[in-house]
């Protein structure tokens, strides 16, 4: 059967996602007091809002769903200052990665990303047949300046997470201005930001400028992070009307279902949960970053609301850890986190949870690291 897939296919090694509660209760024999903190996901749940519109919306699922997103995508528009016409709607942003790589990279073309990020942006590289050029980072953060260095006749797509996922670090509004200073117009920048409402550093970039210049520029963003809404699965991407028009062509009908329309108009107005959610990540991230310190785990300082961690690094005097070893040690106390290994890179990502979650943490972080 393998003969039958496309030669490219054979090279792809697929997403695996962090194991959810379930999968971990299963496989340690644990029967409650799992906390999983492998997949950035907001930990105060779901917008109430959003809980409350699907409960009265919920006797309509036996009707297909509105395939323009017709409200969901004028409450968007207007909330970011944008025509509808300049956005487009996925099943998660993830899910218009894929309509990029199917809409924009032909066989051979070259798209440039950081060595150490979304894996998702190597994967659908492949699947169309690009070829991957991997900068290595610099000091965790997207080196702006060595991606531009690496721009050919040949490169058609640039992916810039900002925050870096899973470093957690940012690119500034003047880094980003003298990269794509030096981009040519006819190479697609794509601004992967995921995490950017739990941004506070006021150097952070607003993208949508480049938009508003004319710039071939696609912005993701999406309702999984913030808004809670990572189960029901959605997402947008922001860009001129040339390239939105190109990305629908390719779109699957009715990707976005009932309840994520739903659910994302109510969280989009859910203006109390979205700061709680922030307030919330500001206190867990100066808690957690304070106790790695004292317990001597080196970390990455982060601007998201996860913190990659260093376990492999010696620090404060303590002993290195195998960061296998030492995502497997919280595995088995009921703690889910992310051990992302890729090249050089062997840090563990950890989501930041509510106060009690990350007490519990620190105190498994205490049992797992060699004293």
């Amino acid at each position: 059967m393998t003969q039958l897939a496309r030669a490219n296919i054979a090279e792809i090694e697929p997403y695996i996602p962090g194991k959810p509660i379930d999968e971990v209760a299963r496989e340690f024999g644990l029967k409650g007091g799992i906390i999983k903190l492998a997949s950035n996901e907001n930990p105060l749940g779901p917008s109430p809002l959003a809980v409350k519109a699907l409960e009265n919306g919920i006797n309509n699922l036996n009707l297909y769903p509105d395939d323009s997103c017709y409200y969901l995508a004028r409450a968007l528009a207007a909330k970011l200052g944008i025509s509808s016409q300049e956005l487009i709607l996925g099943n998660g942003s993830v899910e218009i990665l894929d309509f990029i790589a199917k809409a924009f990279i032909n066989h051979g073309d070259e798209a440039v990303m950081s060595d150490y990020t979304f894996v998702m942006y190597k994967i659908i590289t492949a699947i169309a047949g690009g070829i991957r050029k991997a900068i290595p980072l610099k000091d965790f953060r997207n080196n702006l300046d060595a991606m531009a260095d690496a721009i050919t006749n040949r490169t058609k797509v640039i992916f810039i997470a900002n925050p870096n996922n899973p470093t957690g670090t940012i690119n500034t509004a003047e880094e980003v201005k003298r990269f794509m200073a030096r981009v040519p117009d006819n190479v697609l920048v794509v601004f992967d930001e995921a995490y950017r409402e739990y941004v506070l550093n006021p150097d952070f970039p607003d993208t949508l400028q480049y938009l508003k210049d004319g710039r071939n520029v696609i912005i993701l963003r999406t309702f999984s992070k913030i808004y809670g809404l990572a189960g029901l699965r959605l997402g947008y991407g922001i860009a001129k009307t040339g390239l939105i028009s190109a990305l629908r062509k390719v779109h699957l009908p009715f990707s976005i279902n009932c309840s994520a329309q739903t659910a994302g108009l109510a969280a989009l107005g859910d203006v109390k949960h979205i700061e709680k959610s922030v307030e919330t990540n500001e206190k867990g991230r100066d808690f957690l970053c304070r106790q790695f310190d004292k317990i001597g785990l080196s970390y990455v300082p982060t601007a998201a609301n996860f913190i990659f961690t260093l376990p492999m690094a010696k620090s404060r005097g303590k002993l290195p850890m195998d960061a296998t070893k030492f995502s497997d040690g919280l595995l088995k106390q009921g703690i889910i986190v992310r051990y992302l290994p890729e090249q050089d890179y062997h840090g563990v990502r950890i989501t930041i949870g509510t106060k009690s979650q990350n007490q519990k943490l620190i105190k498994a972080l205490k049992k797992t690291l060699p004293h």
